[in-house]
């Protein structure tokens, strides 16, 4: 006899999104490289997958600092003097490494103070709810980031009123924010750079619309933190010039290839968060050890050796697209060391990344619904220690998948897709 548990699941099974994901995984067992096991890495990229070494170009990396060996003591210091844990939320105390690494965030990126969070995602689930109370609104760009999707749901289940507006439309924020009124205060959130096509936001005229309208900027920069900006602090600063009525989120993994999120703000306002955003009241913190090599991050970030990091990772971005372009392929991104090329069906995508993993590399094969049916890419994400020779003989791979799949040239009608990981996906690129 089935328990309410058997019976649960086996509803779930029978919902939409579960059933698209299990045909896939009946349909296409040896294409569909998903929930794959890295059973091995080496320090020059490569890691073994399925059996198989290969070069790695699916890693967040970007900056190649979880190989860099100070780094990586940073780590063992960490756990020799704090231990795995510092056992505590963050309600009750902190680690001295906690503050220590909050102090050199707050510094690197120019503001009053900054705030770590376990993750990004918590960031935004935790301190978009904390910024407003029912009397007030959140209007998200319509392509936001899942987690500030998230964040503004948990808002909303509080009786906050939230919004979207078009894609990167100054003027259709505005009009939202004019229909919302009356309200006490809004916050305006948007990401600070889109992953997929390598889009910024116009926040300068953002902030006027927000400053017109008694609303606060808040920029999720987590895909620029430490590969755009000087010293790697994102895309705020160079685009607004101070951080006059914004918060910025910023990841401590991807470049930083540490653990965490951090909010850089005024110490105002990092007091507030503090007894208002629940993950770090209820939720557990950033280990010691990672602390610790967020430390050592922000001082490469700071040395004149971070321009010679960031000076590699440009010219592999660039050595790849300029290669891919040449192909005739569609090229999306490479504003960010996130590269997409385009493929289209669904099948023919997964094919084309088995046929690179066959040919000894890796990518990513992101297909429906993370992009538009029918428009599935080739994501590829490029690290400062990627060897010039590997990523030449990438290119070569996709030289010989052109010869034997057939893909769209720089002559199709193609929606550009502001990000992969959340929001509402542009429609599908014409047939």
């Amino acid at each position: 006899m089935p328990v309410p548990l058997d019976r649960l699941i086996a509803s779930l099974s029978r919902t939409g999104m579960t059933r698209f994901f299990r045909r896939l995984f009946d349909e296409y067992p040896d294409l569909l490289m998903k929930d794959q096991t890295v059973e091995a890495v080496r320090p020059d990229r490569t890691f073994k997958i399925a059996g198989k070494w290969v070069s790695n170009f699916g890693s967040d990396s970007f900056l190649g600092l979880d190989q860099d060996p100070r780094v990586q003591e940073a780590v063992k210091r960490g756990v020799r003097d704090w231990g795995t844990h510092n056992g505590s939320s963050r309600a009750f105390s902190s680690v001295r490494p906690n503050v220590v690494a909050e102090e050199k965030i707050a510094a690197w990126m120019g503001t009053e103070a900054a705030l770590i969070y376990p993750s990004v995602t918590l960031a935004n689930q935790g301190a978009l709810p904390g910024l407003v109370t029912r009397h007030d609104v959140i209007v998200g760009d319509q392509y936001a980031h899942n987690s500030i999707d998230e964040g503004m749901k948990i808002a909303k289940g509080r009786g906050v009123r939230t919004a979207k507006f078009e894609h990167n439309c100054p003027a259709d924020l505005a009009r939202v924010l004019g229909e919302l009124r009356p309200y006490r205060h809004a916050v305006v959130a948007v990401d600070g750079v889109y992953s997929m096509s390598g889009e910024l936001p116009p926040l300068l005229e953002f902030q006027n619309v927000a400053r017109e309208n008694d609303a606060v900027l808040y920029v999720d920069d987590a895909h620029g933190t430490g590969v755009l900006g000087d010293r790697g602090r994102g895309t705020v600063l160079g685009s607004l010039g101070n951080y006059d009525n914004t918060l910025v989120v910023g990841s401590l993994s991807k470049a930083f290839s540490c653990l965490g999120g951090f909010i850089a703000c005024t110490q105002a306002a990092r007091d507030v968060l503090t007894v208002r955003s629940n993950p770090l009241i209820f939720g557990g913190p950033v280990p010691p050890p990672y602390l610790e090599a967020v430390c050592t991050v922000v001082d490469i970030l700071e040395s004149p050796e971070y321009s010679h990091i960031r000076g590699q990772l440009d010219a592999n971005v660039q050595q790849l697209t300029d290669g891919v372009s040449r192909l005739g392929l569609v090229v999306m991104g490479g504003l960010v060391p996130i590269v997409s090329v385009l493929v289209g069906p669904e099948e023919t995508t997964l094919q084309a990344g088995r046929f690179l993993f066959e040919h000894g590399y890796y990518v990513q094969s992101v297909i429906f619904p993370a992009v538009p049916h029918g428009a599935g890419v080739l994501r590829i994400q490029v690290n400062a220690n990627h060897d010039p020779a590997v990523i030449d003989g990438l290119i070569g791979a996709f030289a010989e998948l052109k010869r034997v799949t057939p893909l769209p040239g720089p002559d199709a009608a193609v929606l550009r897709f502001p990000q992969l990981s959340g929001g509402t996906p542009a429609e599908s690129i014409p047939a």
